[in-house]
């Protein structure tokens, strides 16, 4: 169990909440749920309905769409983070490598939260943004690459 300066602590490191004031930090951590898996156990998978957002506690997870692996995710990272802002399912699946503990915060906690503190809509959307800008530039590398002209 999380002391609730350990979780203060945790949750400013994340990067959708960093802009925020402590104030409102020690109320969001402190209505997020502590969850543990064991190793193996996947978090959820993809297609599935998702309304939680997860920060890692301790432990590893991986991201994954089958056997190929997108990222591997170790304390003060989170993901889910998608769910909470649209009904889509799940677009990977993501399993603990090792026991892992996480915060998860819900939709509904989510919304509350932002109805009395606009910036976090704004830092969230920030992140969403640098990891399709990310992706953007992966592709456009991958592209270049491939229509790239041989030399002889």
């Amino acid at each position: 169990m999380l002391t609730s300066i350990d979780r203060l602590l945790l949750v400013r490191g994340v990067p959708i909440f960093k802009e925020l004031r402590d104030d409102f930090l020690v109320r969001l951590a402190s209505i997020m749920n502590e969850v543990s898996y064991p190793s193996g156990k996947m978090i959820f998978s993809q297609g599935q309905e998702g309304r939680s957002l997860y920060i890692v506690v301790a432990g590893r997870v991986r991201v994954h769409l089958g056997d190929q692996e997108l990222a591997t995710l170790e304390k003060g990272s989170c993901f889910g983070e998608m769910s909470l802002f649209d009904a889509e399912p799940r677009s990977a699946s993501v399993t603990a490598i090792s026991g892992c503990d996480c915060l998860v915060l819900t939709q509904q906690q989510l919304y509350e939260a932002i109805d009395e503190t606009p910036d976090i809509a704004v830092n969230i959307i920030r992140l969403l943004s640098r990891r399709i800008r990310s992706q953007n530039i992966k592709l456009n590398e991958l592209e270049a690459s491939v229509t790239m002209p041989v030399k002889n």
